[in-house]
């Protein structure tokens, strides 16, 4: 946990402290990410399949001319071999889209293992670095906020001003 690091938008002279965001914050968001992306997947291949299962069915309605009149006929069938298609092309589409869905969730998460910085306990002479999520500082014009940073009895301070962009 991110205990010692705080991030102070200064607006009108006074610090308005902003939501640092730790490591297992980050990946409890990923989680809820994926499993929010898991049942939306899953009502697409479960529609998509279904939309397969009716493939092969046809309905078709005539009019007939003939020596006593008109009549209307309709006609029922079904064809196994375009329900087998539509079948196994439901299928692999399903299997890319989950497929894609856990491969993207699985970098995601490997990529806040790498990137996001975490407690760690350093030795001397190493280092260590990675980034830092906070929330969006407010308003439309430039921002004025100062990052603190508290490594035993030292504290570091990086005040940044971030201009918008045009």
């Amino acid at each position: 946990m991110i205990v010692n690091v705080h991030v102070a938008q200064v607006q009108d002279g006074q610090p308005k402290y902003l939501k640092v965001y730790t490591y297992d914050e980050l990946v409890a968001e990923e989680h809820t990410r994926q499993v929010i992306q898991a049942v939306a997947l899953g009502m697409s291949a479960a529609g998509n399949s279904m939309s397969a299962a009716s493939a092969g069915h046809y309905n078709a309605t005539a009019t007939v001319s003939g020596p006593n009149g008109f009549s209307t006929v309709n006609v029922h069938g079904y064809d196994p071999t375009a329900a087998s298609i539509a079948q196994n092309r439901a299928a692999a589409q399903n299997e890319a889209m989950i497929g894609s869905a856990v491969e993207a969730g699985q970098r995601n998460l490997v990529k806040l293992e790498r990137t996001v910085i975490k407690d760690d306990t350093l030795l001397p002479g190493e280092w260590y670095g990675g980034t830092m999520q906070f929330d969006a500082p407010s308003g439309s014009a430039a921002k004025n906020y100062n990052i603190t940073v508290q490594i035993g009895a030292d504290t570091h301070q990086i005040s940044v001003l971030q201009a918008p962009q045009n």
